[in-house]
């Protein structure tokens, strides 16, 4: 097939977002099929207030129709709710195109987070946007829980993975002498990692990543090792540091770095939310709590054997069969 993937996320982020579409993309490619990308870099763009590393496109809706105009596609996935999403849905319903649409970020909580708006706006909008939509393709059970109980789209099972050739155990790893603690992911309220930053822990605090928070927080918290933003390739060794892995975040819809993490080895540490829930499950390849300290002791207790099978479960070829699933179903 000649599948369409629609997303105003894109480089030069590194996000969840957009690593899911990077690695969907290829493993369509690698199953047969063709992928066309539409996204922001082939429109004008102006940045995203509060989150300036997204570039929106600046009215769309002209070179959505263009598109389509020069570009013949058999499926079409919308993957975000942004610009380019929008002027997506208005063309596909007008032409009366079918097409499925992804959930990967609860934008209720985020822009809650943020400016305060109240959620109900928010998910007002969320029902507008997927309610002609074939199937809504959401990472978890909860979320899809969610989605029913809020009646937004027709959510359907679709999970990540992790590329474990990359994100694995070094053979030659010695014990800390003090206990690591790692965050990776985005500097940003939404993401809740005072709840981690804050914790009274013997041994090192490690945060990878760069946001809006980061100047902050480092002069917050001077004895914590701040890294900034990493390649893919540099985070398989700093995983591999690391005595635990500690998620502080309840907004997440599934949380790729979680099973980065586990496929390195490190037991997890979260809150009982959304992403963890799932992810980590009855697996005992991390702890839940309400009290993240808790979290944080009982992830010391847990093999880092117990970690990594957990990761070997999740397969992007697996998930993107199950993608190409419901794009079969609306060809």
């Amino acid at each position: 097939m000649k599948i369409l993937i629609v997303s105003d996320a894109w480089y030069p982020q590194t996000n969840g977002v957009v690593n899911s579409i990077l690695c969907t993309n290829s493993c369509l490619k690698e199953l047969g099929h063709e992928v066309i990308m539409l996204t922001p870099d082939k429109f004008r763009t102006i940045p995203c207030p509060s989150y300036p590393e997204i570039r929106l496109s600046v009215f769309p809706k002209r070179g959505v129709q263009k598109f389509f105009q020069n570009h013949k596609v058999d499926v079409i996935h919308i993957a975000t709710e942004g610009p380019l999403g929008i002027a997506t849905r208005q063309y596909a319903i007008k032409n009366k195109f079918k097409f499925t649409t992804a959930f990967h970020t609860k934008f209720p909580d985020y822009i809650k987070a943020r400016i305060g708006l109240p959620i109900s706006f928010s998910y007002r909008f969320l029902r507008w946007f997927h309610k002609y939509s074939n199937a809504t393709l959401a990472p978890t059970n909860s979320i899809i829980e969610e989605l029913n109980y809020h009646q937004i789209g027709s959510p359907v099972y679709w999970p990540r993975g992790v590329e474990t050739d990359i994100f694995k155990p070094f053979a030659n790893r010695k014990p800390n002498k003090d206990l690591v603690y790692l965050y990776v992911g985005r500097i940003a309220v939404e993401k809740n990692i005072e709840a981690f930053l804050s914790l009274k822990l013997k041994g090192r605090k490690i945060v990878v990543g760069d946001g809006p928070l980061l100047s902050k927080l480092e002069s917050i918290y001077p004895d914590v090792t701040f890294l900034g933003k990493k390649s893919k390739n540099d985070l398989p060794e700093i995983y591999n540091k690391a005595d635990v892995f500690v998620f502080p975040s309840r907004t997440d819809t599934f949380g790729l770095v979680l099973l980065e993490a586990l496929a390195c080895g490190v037991p997890v540490a979260a809150f009982p939310a959304p992403g963890p829930i799932d992810v980590i499950g009855d697996s005992k390849a991390g702890y839940l709590s309400e009290d993240l300290n808790e979290a944080v002791k009982g992830a010391l207790k847990i093999p880092r054997n117990v970690a990594r099978d957990q990761a070997l479960k999740y397969s992007w070829l697996e998930a993107t069969r199950l993608f190409l699933e419901q794009q079969v179903q609306i060809k």
